[in-house]
Formats: C-alpha cells, structure tokens, sequence
C-alpha cells in the first residue's frame, strides 16, 4: 500500500487539513443512459464497480440465480452531495434564479442516487437498502445482506460503501474541532483528529460460493448506545456490545480472532473509547491496527472499506502497519502493530463505530 493523504486543495474548503482524495474522478463523467446519475459519489461507485472484474462476476451471478435474487445493500453519508454543492455555488455566482436545471436531486444527492445508480448499472431486481448511519454505514450493509441473505430474500447480495469528499463534511468536522492540520496518527501520544477521505468497496456475497476456505463474512454485531450525539461512550461500552455479539453470531471466541481492524480515527476521545472496549473483550493477546492513516476516514464507506482491507489481509497473511503513529500513547494499552508484518490470519474483527453511538463489528475470514 502507499498513502494516499495529501493536503486539501478544494478551493470552498479554507481550513489546513489533509484528505484521501481519488485521483482521475473528474474526467470519468457518466454517460448514455447513466447520464442523469453523474456526480461525483456515482462515478466513484462506477470506478469501484469495474475493478478487479466485479461487475463481471456480479452479472455470472445475475445469469445464475435472475436478477430478482440478487440483494444491493450500500451505506453512505454524503451521498452526491458534492453536486448540490456545485448548485449552490453557481447560483451565488451567476445570480441564477434557483439552484438551475441541473440540481438532479433524486440522481445525484439522494441517498436512493447511490443506489438506483448501482441497481441500473448492474442490472439487479431484487431488494435494495442505502443505510446512513453515519460511520458505521458500509459495516451495516454487510450485517443488512447478512440478514437478508438468512432470511431468503435474495440468494446473493451486492454490498458495499461510497462516499466521497465535500465542503459540507470537512467544514462539519472543522466546526467540531476534529480535523487534525498534519496526517490522521491513530494511537499515537500526539493525535489530534481525523483526516477526511474518500473511497468506495463492493462485495459479493453468495450463499452458494460459500464453501470451505472462501473467503466470507462470519458474523457481525450492531449496537446504539446513544451516549452522546458526536462523542463515543467514554467506557467504550456499545463498541463492547458489538464486538461480543459479532463473536456471538460467529460462533467464535475471543480467542479465535488474529487480528483486530481498528476503527482508530485518530482523535483523542474515540481512539481512547476503542481501546478500552478492545482490551475490555480481548485483553492485549490479539494484534490491533488502524488504516485510516493510509486512506484517510472514509465516513459511510469506512465499514465496507475496511472490511475489504480485512478480507485482503486473510488472503495475503498480511497485518497492515498504523501509518503516521511513530510514539504510541502509553495511555492506551491494544498491541498496536506500527508496521506491517506477514503472518497467517484466518479471522479478523473489523470495527466501525459511528456519531450518536451507532456501533457495528464484523468478523471477516475464512468460512
């Protein structure tokens, strides 16, 4: 991997600060029939789409089972807001009446857009859910598909996360006190808040390529502690609520697990919560580290990014390095790994916990 934070240059963004930004999204316009989808959130999600031969693998599945048995699932939580943004800008400019002709609400900032968007370009019929619940939104598509894959409703299921970069998030998070002015260092004894970023993850999940060895979402967990609207529970205790019913639904230990995927964020309050929930479960036996210093935090991708990461490092017997954190605090007490190292993982916890206590842990390896 090689980091992928850089200084902001959004010229309506007037605050130092770093961002994970994807590089080549606006010359990638959306055309044909697709046209009323373009924004940037979209294009993202069609970039990530065609990676690796996933739309190619989605539509094998498609001829498989029809396409009234595969599942979409997606979290986000800035949607196309980036386009509205545009609106408004060329409307205070230009003296427009209104915010023009070319606002596209339900195809650009809706949270359905992501969706529709993807349903469209896939060719999928069968039940579809965009989940926003702040940082924990791409997590939750998984445990959405998990569910729904149990219950019959759809025999795969296409999941995931898209978010991409707008003034609204960065000035939100400024007002807040939470972006730090040098590159996001999770644990570190200096850490001072997060780094915006931007990225999109899909997944597939089949109930009849599950075998013996694949690659597979073992569990997951969800919790709402309500402590605080922006601040996590200071004992970490919905994170702990979370983890321990992942475990549940996985049928597995602590003990089980060989590797833990930090949601670390970076900033002093949520990185201090998450450990005290991580040694609270697992004590300092499993090795913990966070990847946000890499990507920057995704926001409503983060869960589904991360998850993907974690998946990688099962099939690569890689423990990703924590980027950034050269001094880790001696307050917290997860054995972090600061650099990357390769041994065998067989199963992963991957945390995502977002604003207002929506708390959500998978367990991702292999089935």
């Amino acid at each position: 991997m090689r980091p992928a934070l850089r200084p902001v240059d959004m010229d309506d963004v007037p605050v130092p600060c770093w961002v994970g930004r994807v590089d080549g999204l606006d010359d990638r316009p959306l055309d044909g029939s697709l046209a009323p989808f373009d924004c940037r959130n979209n294009r993202l999600a069609a970039q990530a789409l065609e990676a690796d031969g996933f739309a190619g693998q989605v539509l094998a599945t498609r001829e498989r089972l029809g396409a009234a048995r595969i599942g979409l699932f997606i979290g986000t939580s800035t949607s196309g807001i980036r386009h509205t943004e545009h609106c408004y800008r060329h409307h205070f400019e230009h003296g427009t009446p209104g915010l023009g002709a070319d606002l596209r609400f339900a195809t650009t900032h809706a949270y359905v857009s992501v969706a529709d968007f993807c349903r469209r370009r896939l060719g999928l019929g069968g039940p579809g859910m965009v989940i926003s619940t702040a940082c924990s939104s791409g997590a939750k598509a998984f445990a959405a598909a998990h569910r729904a894959l149990a219950a019959g409703l759809c025999g795969a299921a296409v999941v995931g996360g898209v978010d991409t970069l707008c003034a609204t998030t960065l000035m939100g998070f400024h007002a807040l006190g939470l972006l730090s002015l040098t590159p996001c260092a999770p644990w570190s004894r200096g850490r001072s808040g997060i780094s915006i970023g931007e990225g999109a993850a899909f997944a597939l999940l089949d109930l009849a390529q599950d075998g013996d060895g694949d690659l597979a979402l073992l569990g997951y967990g969800e919790s709402g502690d309500a402590y605080h609207i922006t601040a996590p529970h200071p004992e970490g205790a919905g994170a702990v609520q979370a983890m321990r019913a992942a475990l549940g639904t996985a049928g597995l230990a602590a003990g089980d697990i060989d590797y833990i995927n930090l949601h670390g964020t970076g900033t002093p309050a949520n990185d201090r919560s998450e450990d005290l929930a991580v040694t609270t479960l697992f004590g300092g036996a499993v090795p913990v580290s966070a990847t946000k210093g890499w990507t920057g935090h995704t926001l409503g991708a983060a869960g589904a990014v991360e998850a993907v990461l974690s998946l990688l490092c099962v099939k690569a017997g890689l423990l990703p390095g924590t980027l950034n954190t050269d001094a880790v605090d001696p307050d917290l007490a997860a054995p972090l790994v600061r650099r990357s190292d390769h041994r065998k993982i067989d199963c992963v916890v991957s945390n995502a916990f977002g604003f207002a206590g929506n708390n959500c842990a998978l367990v991702l390896g292999r089935s």
